[in-house]
């Protein structure tokens, strides 16, 4: 009766076991087993458990374990076995193991359970690499945030400009990392109007073939070209009801065969250009996003209004 009840808590346990005679022979062997390794009760009961499936089991640590580990201890548990198995491919198990000694003849048995945690382990070297790119992530936003405070003007501005300009810049700072953590690529014309706002975007007419922007690339174009249409409505082709903006690109080759994005940004109808006193720091971002994309800029203040081209490595 004993013998029986014990062989219905072996059956009914979700965890695949088997269990072995002195010789390593499988007596027993649950339906988890037989159906987690696809294998056939008549062809493991009674066959060597070394030999199953071509020798599947022949793994080192765990032949190791169950014949020389388990007959000089009680027990085993938590031993990890990870093996690349023909018919469910590379798993990681932990092993419990357990010497059975029956009572009637003092004979002795093995009672081995596996513990298939592959998943587990995915899941948390998955959640690990999430908070190590969290945390890589947090610390570029505010290496962001601290430039984007140190290097906004604040001379000649009330503290309410200030404030206005530094959030319009940490804002699209924002929505440009969104969407580089989003796509690999985005289309270069919406990435341009997604960057310059509605005001700017309503009133700026663009023309050039199809073209992809890289995600690398995302966060430094789109900081230029916000930088341009906030000059624009502070100065130039924004600031009157009448005044709007050109964007025209093409491709090109260019040194050494590489291929560049030429563009071409133009205010029409705005304020009249004036010669600024010294150079603001939008016109250093922008300079210096170019130059961080390795690229080259020109800009020329015509009297119908900015005039800037730049080239862009694609």
């Amino acid at each position: 009766m004993g013998h029986v009840q014990a062989q219905g808590i072996v059956d009914t346990m979700t965890q695949p076991v088997v269990v072995l005679d002195h010789g390593m022979c499988v007596t027993t062997a649950n339906p988890a087993f037989i159906k987690s390794f696809g294998a056939e009760r008549d062809d493991i009961i009674g066959q060597n458990f070394f030999q199953l499936g071509d020798g599947q089991w022949d793994i080192p640590e765990l032949k190791l374990l169950i014949s020389e580990v388990i007959p000089k201890a009680a027990a085993v548990v938590g031993f990890q076995v990870t093996h690349d198995f023909p018919t469910i491919g590379k798993r990681t198990f932990l092993v419990d193991a357990r010497r059975l000694v029956h009572p009637d003849d003092n004979s002795t048995s093995i009672l081995v359970i596996f513990d298939d945690v592959t998943q587990t382990q995915r899941h948390e070297a998955e959640q690990d690499f999430i908070i190590s790119e969290m945390r890589h992530r947090m610390k570029n936003l505010f290496a962001v945030v601290r430039a984007l405070a140190n290097e906004t003007q604040a001379e000649g501005q009330t503290v309410t400009e200030y404030r206005d300009t530094f959030l319009a810049r940490l804002d699209v700072t924002l929505r440009a990392q969104e969407i580089a953590a989003s796509a690999e690529a985005i289309d270069f014309e919406t990435l341009v109007r997604r960057s310059v706002g509605s005001l700017a975007a309503n009133r700026l007419k663009c023309d050039g073939p199809s073209v992809t922007i890289t995600a690398s690339k995302v966060v430094s174009t789109s900081m230029i070209f916000h930088e341009l249409a906030t000059n624009a409505a502070k100065y130039g082709g924004l600031a009157t009801d009448g005044g709007r903006l050109q964007l025209t690109w093409s491709v090109e080759n260019g040194p050494r065969d590489r291929t560049y994005l030429k563009c071409e940004w133009r205010e029409v109808d705005g304020l009249p250009v004036k010669t600024p006193s010294r150079k603001g720091y939008g016109s250093e971002l922008i300079e210096g996003m170019i130059a961080h994309l390795g690229g080259s800029m020109e800009l020329n203040l015509l009297p119908e209004g900015l005039a800037a081209t730049f080239n862009l490595p694609m």
